[in-house]
């Protein structure tokens, strides 16, 4: 918890008790379902809260965006994102069912009312959002194609409308497509411990 608020400090003290929380919560909810991978969940925190929250270091949302969180297996980023935007509408989908079983649960025991969850493929999911976010579920040339008909022309925020990506490693070949259109970031710029060295931002506006 103390690095949540080592980077974000001015939290309130209801997201501070949230956030208190999700150790908890994960780990009686991934003894049951696996959702965090056995060695992450002692660093739920640093690898899973901290790395959704660094959206947060670039973007911000004005009330009532919406948001939709692709593949979001155990609630990320959407719930943490949640957290920091209370007045901001969050969907997370997974086409698998028991990690959308512990979101809704954990979302329950948080009291997140800005989230909604389905056990859904993307592909079938048909309204609208102004941002789409997802921590690299797939190659990003398949992810954009088709998430790009989920995005809205309707502009409500400082940034245009679009995908935002969290993703690690290398990936130049696979953004070659979309260079010229989209922005990198690197999470190390905000954040100083060495597992952000290699985790970058993708973010591709709907033009």
């Amino acid at each position: 918890m103390e690095i949540i608020l080592k980077y974000f400090p001015n939290l309130s003290s209801t997201q501070i008790e949230q956030f208190s929380q999700l150790q908890n919560h994960y780990t009686f909810w991934n003894s049951q379902i696996n959702v965090i991978s056995r060695k992450d969940i002692g660093q739920l925190y640093l690898r899973h809260v901290l790395h959704s929250l660094s959206i947060l270091k670039i973007f911000s949302f004005v009330p009532n965006t919406q948001i939709l969180d692709v593949g979001t297996g155990g609630g990320f980023p959407g719930i943490p994102l949640a957290i920091l935007y209370p007045e901001v509408n969050f969907l997370l989908i997974d086409s698998i069912g028991k990690k959308i079983k512990v979101v809704e649960n954990i979302s329950s025991e948080l009291k997140l009312s800005n989230i909604q969850t389905k056990h859904q493929r993307v592909e079938n999911i048909k309204q609208q959002f102004d941002f789409v976010v997802s921590r690299a579920v797939t190659a990003f040339p398949k992810f954009a194609k088709i998430v790009f008909k989920n995005i809205s022309s309707s502009q409500k925020n400082k940034f245009k409308n679009g995908i935002i990506y969290l993703k690690g490693g290398d990936f130049n070949d696979e953004i070659k497509p979309y260079r010229n259109s989209m922005k990198i970031f690197n999470i190390s710029d905000f954040f100083e411990e060495d597992f952000f060295e290699t985790k970058k931002i993708i973010y591709l506006p709907k033009l």
